[in-house]
Order: C-alpha cells, then structure tokens, then sequence
C-alpha cells in the first residue's frame, strides 16, 4: 500500500478480515446477496450485458461480477484487497464461471491502462469507501467507451440515512459488521452527480434501494434519502 493509491488501508483491512465470508449466504455480506438480483436486473435492463465487456470496480467477493458473467457478459473484476480477490477466484473456479476473471489494480491504473476499452462499467458499495470518491468517477468515465454505460451505488449522508444505514443496520439488526460505514464518507446524490458531470457523464436515471428488516425485502424505488443508484452514460462520440 503506498500513499498514492486512492485507498484507505484500514477500510482494506477490514473486508480482507471478513473475506472467508463472502460466499456464507447468513454472514456479513447477505445483504449484498438479497439486493443482487435488483442491482442485476436494473443494470441489465439499462444496457443489457450478454456478450458485453463489462468491469467491476471494488468487485470485492465477486457478488456482482460473478452473476454478470452469468448473464453472459465478459467481465473483469478489479479490487485492492487481496484476501478478497482470492475469494472470488476461488468461487468462479468451484462454481464454473465462465468468462470473469480478476485483478488486484486500481480503477485509476486500469484506467490509464485502458481507457475505453468497456461497454459497461458498474462501481457498486465503493465509492464510501475510498479518500477520493470523484477519483475514481473520473477513472470510470475514463474506461468506458463513448456511449458506454457507468452504473453506481452509494449512501446518502443525511439523519435518515445516518440512522438506518448505520445505527440500524450495524448496531441495532447486525445486518452488517459495526464500523461498515463513516458517517463523513457518506455521499449525497447532488455530490455524486457533480463529480458524474464533472466527469463528462451524463445522469440518465437515479433509483433507490428500501428495506423491510421484518420481512427481509427489498425493493427499488424513487427515494434516494438512503441506498441509492445512478444509471449514468459516457455521450456517443460525435462523428
């Protein structure tokens, strides 16, 4: 880990230490699992990915990447943390998934590395992780190709959000491990859509994400003042 890489060792740490988990549908990550299927359809009914060249930006486990390459896309999921990595390895291996490989690189290398070279880029449950979310925005516009589309998920930063997502969900329903998220890394739509715009991207559709705890389902709909998603795209090149 050096200085340079827009990453927060601790926040490294602490999924490499939940990284045996990720798969184990009743630990930490099931809630990633339950809302897989809804930010897998949506995507999907965006930009459809069958034989599409899709990347994953903080694939973690590979939750994301692996269902998209079921879908039939061809997908490369790139994360920072090893422990992580290896587990979505290990997983397309034993369950045979085609077509979903894995990279431990940044979204800033790859994108000076690749620029343009995806159809479709997804940046899911990261970007309240790192010191500079509008670094890898930028990254992330960088690599997919003109007419191409960047999908992402964060947390609103507001009472409500501070309340649910955190208080809530980490220290009241354990429905994730406490200290998951930092109020201050939180990010509000209006952020989000500054650093897209900033990034030449074009907001096309904006979503949010509601849970009943009692019931344990979890739906999509207009309001953002919690989990939400962006559906955004790169303009077509101009001829």
């Amino acid at each position: 880990m050096t200085n340079s890489l827009n990453a927060d060792p601790a926040e490294l740490a602490k999924f490499s230490e939940l990284a045996h988990r990720w798969w184990d549908l009743e630990s930490e990550f099931r809630p990633l699992h339950e809302i897989n299927p809804l930010r897998l359809d949506w995507i999907d009914g965006i930009s459809p990915i069958g034989d599409k060249r899709v990347l994953d930006v903080g694939c973690g486990g590979g939750i994301l990447a692996d269902s998209m390459a079921r879908k039939g896309a061809d997908v490369l999921g790139i994360d920072l943390a090893t422990k992580a990595l290896k587990v979505a390895q290990l997983h397309a291996l034993e369950a045979g998934t085609r077509n979903v490989k894995y990279r431990e690189v940044s979204a800033e290398a790859i994108a000076a590395e690749a620029p343009g070279a995806f159809d479709v880029v997804t940046c899911m449950e990261m970007l309240e992780h790192v010191p500079d979310p509008a670094s890898v925005v930028r990254s992330c516009a960088t690599l997919v190709k003109p007419g191409g589309w960047v999908f992402f998920s964060t947390i609103n930063r507001n009472l409500k959000a501070f309340m649910l997502a955190i208080v809530g969900a980490e220290y009241l329903l354990n429905m994730l491990p406490r200290g998951t998220h930092e109020y201050q890394k939180l990010i509000r739509p209006s952020e989000l859509a500054a650093h897209c715009r900033a990034a030449g991207l074009v907001l096309r559709e904006t979503r949010g994400l509601q849970h009943n705890p009692i019931t344990r389902r979890y739906w999509l709909n207009d309001d953002t003042s919690v989990n939400y998603m962006f559906a955004t795209q790169r303009p077509p090149a101009t001829p």
